[in-house]
């Protein structure tokens, strides 16, 4: 039993130097001394929107949803049953949601004084007014940006906060909230500019 034990091992290093060699000839992995810089990011993104990827884990009770959109009021965006107003506390969302990782210390409110499409994009990207302006599309009803110039934005962008930032928004529109195909909807910037805060 201890030979079989040790012939694995054997054959488990002569397979790991096979792949290293043939990954070095054929410029198949990265390069020697190579430093990831991914771990920086996934910790800003993490200290930003540490929620983020739990939401995508989220099973929704179709049933339940049906249930809270029916009550739902808009307007003063709480439930409402027939003359009582509910707003649930975080913790019940939570339950609701069946999401135990939650940062019950942030502030979800709406801001007062809305800001313009175009002005949101420029505080989260960072850009000009001008650049912003030239990729803003109308889609329908919405304003909308394509989804490549946020890419571009994610990949050179000096600012590695502000990267992390319009990813996150770009996960938020294409993976959380999709409308529009490849394109980053209004909605979703003026939730996203929120919650920011």
């Amino acid at each position: 039993m201890e030979r079989e034990f040790l012939d694995k091992v054997e054959d488990n290093a002569a397979v790991r130097i096979w792949s290293k060699r043939t990954q070095l000839e054929k410029s198949d992995s990265l390069s020697e001394g190579y430093v990831s810089e991914l771990w920086d990011f996934t910790r800003l993104f993490y200290a930003n929107y540490g929620d983020l990827p739990y939401l995508l884990d989220i099973k929704i009770d179709k049933h339940l949803f049906r249930a809270l959109v029916q009550f739902w009021n808009s307007a003063y965006s709480c439930f409402t049953f027939e003359k009582v107003d509910s707003v649930p506390t975080v913790e019940e969302y939570m339950a609701l949601l069946q999401c135990a990782k939650i940062q019950v210390d942030r502030v979800y409110s709406r801001a007062v004084s809305a800001l313009t499409y175009l002005k949101r994009l420029m505080n989260i990207t960072r850009m000009s007014d001008q650049w912003v302006a030239a990729r803003i599309k109308q889609k329908g009803d919405n304003k909308c940006i394509y989804w490549k110039n946020l890419k571009d934005i994610v990949l050179a962008h000096p600012d590695a906060n502000k990267r992390v930032d319009v990813f996150a928004l770009s996960i938020y529109d294409l993976v959380i909230f999709p409308k529009t195909l490849e394109h980053v909807d209004e909605a979703v910037t003026d939730l996203f500019d929120r919650l920011d805060k």
